[in-house]
């Protein structure tokens, strides 16, 4: 199966990629949107992320990789809901920011923009691509 690619926001004063730097491998957890578990359980190990920075920043700052799938949230004693562990693998040379992908006509059917509320979203290999060559800009 192909890999695929995906954005995962986080409010970086709760735990930003700095953390995750820190940690050396995270787990993704507390997801309570169904589309958003539905895209966690999707994932498989080697599928890559762009790790956004939501609230403050509001950027894309850092891609990670999915090292272990198909979990059930920690968080959720009823086992319900979806979670993965990630990897960082490297930071942007320059991030890539929201007001960027939003003025970007290239972008504007990302799931990210299309479904706003959404934290944890896919995206397509063209948008990936597209997205780290805006990083090395």
């Amino acid at each position: 199966m192909a890999k695929r690619y995906w954005l995962m926001k986080s409010e970086p004063d709760a735990y930003g990629w700095a953390d995750l730097v820190k940690e050396g491998e995270g787990t993704w957890d507390g997801v309570r949107n169904h589309r958003a578990a539905n895209n966690l359980r999707a994932m498989e190990v080697g599928d890559e992320a762009f790790f956004y920075h939501s609230n403050i920043g509001k950027e894309i700052v850092g891609i990670a990789v999915i090292s272990v799938s198909g979990l059930a949230d920690p968080s959720d004693a009823e086992g319900k809901w979806a979670a993965v562990k990630v990897k960082p693998v490297r930071k942007l040379r320059r991030p890539v920011t929201l007001a960027q992908i939003k003025a970007d006509p290239r972008l504007a059917e990302m799931e990210m923009i299309r479904l706003s509320r959404l934290s944890v979203a896919e995206v397509t290999a063209e948008e990936w691509d597209y997205i780290l060559a805006l990083s090395e800009r």
